[in-house]
């Protein structure tokens, strides 16, 4: 569909100015001052615009476990969170070792047509911590290989796992959890499987994505690898990791962490070492959370955590966080979006960045309401998201 956007003020990584975007066919084609094109127009004075956010790291739960979230609960809920695109993590019911399970969830998308996604494939057969065989059999479209939840204790299958990420030229998006050490001391349980994993990526040179870092010890191992020039190595940190402290009592994977590593993450992201917001969007039933399952459904609230937290809180540049919501995590994933450029997808967000709200989890869509911020007041309320031109989501 053709769609003339005006008088916006437009916001990516690279640019803040007020003006028109034009999108025809699902791309932008047009993008200045007082364009003039012959379709629907959606004046937007006094808004911003920018490119819709891609989230590296999320939990849909189908197959299997449709009773806590599915690809369409889970659609609606990336949409009314800004997010037009995610990639979503093996440790469904039966878990996505092979082309079947990645076939089924695209398909299922497509059907429903709100998002586009990347389904990502277990590192070992069945999340069995032994074989990896399976990835020789994986056909094109799979782009992500993850042990989502589950850290690798073998150093040998790991060894071999990457170098066949580095053949096939697949991402690997690791959960950094030596299971040994980790239910005793879960810092040095993440901290020791970072350090291994990263050495292992700089000797065989494939794509690691270190998933949800939340210690200062690890990030610091990141960051070292990037100084010496492995750009091979990325990272993310999730919004539940700025914005609180183990002072609160919630359970995540990893765990929430003390002050000192909240404020080395922020400083991180300042500099330039944290390449993405992932949200680990892991929604639960009542009472699956009351029994202990980690994690909070988090892909609604994101963007005004992170907004109120970094932007507003820490004065980092909205290009930033942009940078880190939108075009890094795109360009990792591959898709042609994440920045509002000519020849890019018309996937944007409408914000009302000066509207302070209350997060309210009974209005989320998605069938997980387990939040630590429900009740928080955070700025940043998202009106409206398009995907290729065409309104996915409205506030009002």
């Amino acid at each position: 569909m053709d769609l003339l956007i005006k008088n916006a003020q437009i916001i990516d990584f690279s640019k803040n100015f007020v003006g028109d975007i034009y999108i025809k066919n699902g791309i932008i084609e047009k993008i200045g001052k007082n364009l003039k094109e012959y379709c629907e127009v959606l004046d937007l004075k006094g808004y911003v615009v920018m490119p819709s956010f891609v989230d590296l790291h999320s939990h849909f739960r189908d197959p299997g476990l449709t009773y806590k979230e599915d690809i369409e609960s889970g659609s609606r809920a990336a949409v009314r969170g800004g997010y037009t695109a995610v990639n979503l993590m093996a440790n469904t019911k039966p878990v996505c070792s092979d082309m079947k399970v990645v076939n089924y969830v695209k398909n299922k998308v497509k059907q429903i047509g709100l998002i586009d996604v990347s389904q990502a494939v277990s590192l070992t057969k069945d999340m069995q911590g032994e074989d990896v065989s399976h990835l020789d059999l994986l056909e094109d479209g799979v782009k992500v290989i993850s042990e989502d939840g589950k850290g690798v204790a073998s150093s040998k299958v790991m060894f071999e796992a990457m170098k066949k990420i580095k053949e096939k030229g697949f991402v690997l998006m690791d959960h950094e959890d030596d299971k040994e050490i980790f239910a005793t001391d879960s810092r040095l349980g993440e901290n020791l499987a970072t350090f291994r994993d990263v050495e292992l990526a700089k000797t065989i040179r494939c794509n690691l994505h270190v998933c949800h870092v939340s210690t200062k010890e690890a990030l610091s191992c990141i960051i070292n690898a990037k100084k010496e020039g492995f750009s091979n190595i990325t990272c993310e940190v999730t919004p539940h990791h700025i914005a609180l402290t183990n002072e609160i009592d919630y359970r995540v994977n990893p765990p929430l962490r003390e002050k000192g590593d909240v404020n080395f993450i922020i400083k991180a992201i300042k500099e330039g070492f944290v390449d993405a917001i992932g949200t680990d969007h892991a929604p639960h039933s009542e009472e699956d959370k009351k029994n202990g399952a980690p994690g909070m459904s988090g892909i609604e609230t994101s963007f005004s955590i992170c907004y109120t937290k970094l932007v507003k809180e820490n004065n980092i540049a909205l290009n930033k966080l942009s940078e880190i919501m939108s075009k890094n995590p795109s360009d990792i994933l591959g898709f042609n979006k994440g920045r509002i450029d000519i020849g890019f997808e018309g996937d944007l967000v409408v914000l009302d960045l000066n509207k302070k709200y209350e997060i309210d989890s009974s209005k989320f869509e998605s069938k997980g309401k387990n939040t630590p911020f429900n009740g928080m007041e955070v700025y940043g309320e998202i009106l409206r998201t398009l995907k290729g031109g065409r309104t996915v989501y409205r506030k009002y």
